[in-house]
C-alpha cells in the first residue's frame, strides 16, 4: 500500500496530557500526520508549556488551567487530571471558537479544522468537540493490555475483590493474564475512590469516533481484539510513534546531556547498564544508596540519570566513597537523550520504571529490561516485560543492593541474559516489519490518514 497523504490542507488540534509521558508521544503524533499533509495545532495547558521553537512547523496554543505549582507524584495524578478537566472546558471552548472564526475572516478553506486529537486523560475536549459539532479521537499513550486492565477494576470491586487490601496479594487476577492484584495501581494512586470515577471516565469513549493505540499488533494482539470487541470504533495501532515519526520529537524539562554518547563510544558492546527511572519517580536517601551500592558492586559500567528531584528530600545524596568505588566505570547524567542511548551497541540493559514509552524504546532498540516500576500502568508493563516476553528482570519493591548487583549481571554476564537478548532481538524484528510498508502500523497510519480526511 502506497503512502497517504491528506487531498488538501487540514487542520488537526491535538491536545496533551502536560506530562513528558503524555506530550511526548502526542508531538510524535504530531509529527506523524505533519508529514502526511495536515497542519498542527497543539493546545496546551499553561502549565509545563512547551517550547514553540522545538516544533516550529506546528501551532501552540495555551489555555488557562488555574493551575500555578504543582507537585507532581503518582498520589496526586487523579487530582491534576480532575482540576485540568474542570478548568479548561471553557478555555478550550473559547480557543477553539476564536480559531474558527479567524479561518472565516481569512476565508482559509484548506485550513479549516477537521478533528480535535486528545489525550485520553483530556476528556474535556470530546465534551467540547461534541458541542461544537466536531469530530473527536481518543489518543492512548498506555497500552491496551493497560485500559484492559483498568476497565476490569470497578467489576472486581463488585465481585467482592477489595482492590486496596488485594493489592499485595500474588494471586492472578481472573482474566487478566499474567497480572497479579499486586500488580494492578490501586494502592499507589491515592483515594480509590477518585481514581475509580477517573477509570469509569477514561473507559469510556463518549462520541469519540476512534481511538489511536501507541502499540504494535505483534506486542499486543490478544488485547487489542479483546478491546475491539468491547469498543464498537476504529482502532488505530501506530506504535511504536517514536519510529513512525519522521522528526525526532523534543521536550525537555532538563536538557539532554549528550556527553554520555562520548563516553558510550569507548565501552565494549553489551557491556553497560543504562539506568534512568523517568521524569516523576523518586528515591529516598536509602533506596538512593542501595541502588548506588548495587551499581558498584555490580563491576560493570553504568550510565545512570540522576535527574534534580529523584532524590526526594534536599539532602539526599550520593555515598560519599561511591565515586571512588567506581571511577571511570560510571557516568553519571542530569538527563540523557534516551533513544540514541538504547541505540547505542554498548548499552546491554535498561534498568527502569517500565513507562510505556521507555519499555516501547527499549524493545525497538532489542535491549533487555531490569524492572524497577511504580505506580499506575508500570507495574503491568514490567509483569509483561517479564513473564509474557521474557525480556526483563524484576527488582523487589524493596531495593537492595544486592539484588540490583545480581540483576545487572544476570543481564550484562550470565547465559540468561544473553537469552533475554534473543528474545527481544527477535521483537525489535517484528516491530521493524510493522512500520514498514505494508506492516501493521504502516497500513494503520494509511487508514487514519483516509478516517480524518473524510471528516
Amino acid at each position: 500500500m502506497e503512502k497517504l497523504h491528506a487531498k488538501k490542507c487540514r487542520r488537526v488540534v491535538l491536545v496533551p496530557f502536560p506530562l513528558q509521558g503524555h506530550l511526548n508521544p502526542m508531538l510524535d503524533l504530531a509529527n506523524i500526520l505533519h508529514s502526511r499533509g495536515f497542519s498542527i495545532t497543539i493546545v496546551h495547558t499553561k502549565f509545563n508549556f512547551p517550547n514553540p521553537a522545538d516544533h516550529p512547523d506546528f501551532q501552540y496554543v495555551p489555555i488557562s488551567d488555574g493551575i500555578s505549582n504543582w507537585d507532581i507524584s503518582a498520589s496526586n495524578l487523579v487530582r491534576l487530571a480532575s482540576t485540568i478537566n474542570t478548568n479548561c472546558k471553557d478555555s478550550f471552548r473559547k480557543c477553539l471558537i476564536q480559531m474558527m472564526q479567524q479561518q472565516q475572516q481569512e476565508e482559509k478553506q484548506n485550513d479549516q479544522v477537521v478533528c480535535i486529537i486528545y489525550d485520553f486523560l483530556m476528556h474535556f475536549a470530546e465534551t467540547v468537540a461534541n458541542q461544537m459539532s466536531l469530530p473527536s479521537i481518543i489518543q492512548r499513550t498506555s497500552n491496551a493490555a493497560a485500559l484492559l486492565a483498568f476497565c476490569k477494576l470497578p467489576r472486581l470491586r463488585a465481585e467482592g475483590y477489595n482492590c486496596l487490601q488485594d493489592s499485595t496479594s500474588d494471586e492472578l487476577v481472573p482474566g487478566l493474564h499474567p497480572l497479579r492484584f499486586k500488580d494492578l495501581p490501586t494502592a499507589t494512586m491515592g483515594s480509590l475512590d477518585n481514581f475509580l470515577q477517573l477509570i469509569a471516565v477514561v473507559c469510556n469513549t463518549r462520541t469519540s469516533s476512534a481511538i489511536i493505540w501507541n502499540t504494535t499488533d505483534c506486542l499486543e494482539h490478544s488485547s487489542l481484539t479483546q478491546l475491539q470487541e468491547h469498543y464498537n470504533i476504529p482502532f488505530f495501532t501506530l506504535g511504536p510513534m517514536h519510529k513512525m515519526a519522521l522528526a525526532k520529537s523534543s521536550n525537555l524539562v532538563i536538557k539532554d546531556d549528550n556527553n554520555c554518547i562520548e563516553w558510550l563510544e569507548k565501552q565494549a558492546p553489551h557491556s553497560v547498564i543504562y539506568v534512568s527511572l523517568g521524569s516523576i519517580a523518586t528515591l529516598d536517601q536509602k533506596e538512593l544508596t542501595e541502588m548506588a551500592g548495587g551499581l558498584a558492586n555490580s563491576h560493570q559500567p553504568f550510565l545512570w540519570v540522576i535527574r534534580p528531584g529523584l532524590g526526594s528530600g534536599s539532602d539526599a545524596h550520593l555515598p560519599e566513597a561511591f565515586q571512588e568505588l567506581t571511577g571511570d566505570r560510571g557516568c553519571i547524567v542530569k538527563w540523557a537523550p534516551q533513544k540514541d542511548v538504547l541505540a547505542h551497541p554498548a548499552v546491554g540493559g535498561f534498568l527502569s520504571h517500565c513507562g510505556w514509552n521507555s519499555t516501547l524504546e527499549s524493545i525497538s532498540e532489542g535491549v533487555p529490561m531490569i524492572c524497577k516500576p511504580y505506580f499506575v500502568d508500570q507495574k503491568m508493563n514490567a509483569r509483561y516485560l517479564t513473564h509474557e516476553w521474557g525480556i526483563g528482570i524484576e527488582l523487589d519493591e524493596v531495593m537492595q543492593r544486592t539484588d540490583v548487583a545480581k540483576a545487572i549481571r544476570r543481564i550484562l554476564v550470565e547465559e540468561e541474559g544473553s537469552r533475554m537478548r534473543q528474545k527481544v532481538t527477535a521483537l525489535k524484528e517484528q516491530i521493524k516489519h510493522c512500520i514498514k510498508e505494508g506492516g501493521s502500523s504502516y497500513n494503520s497510519l494509511n487508514e487514519l490518514v483516509q478516517f480524518i480526511s473524510s471528516f
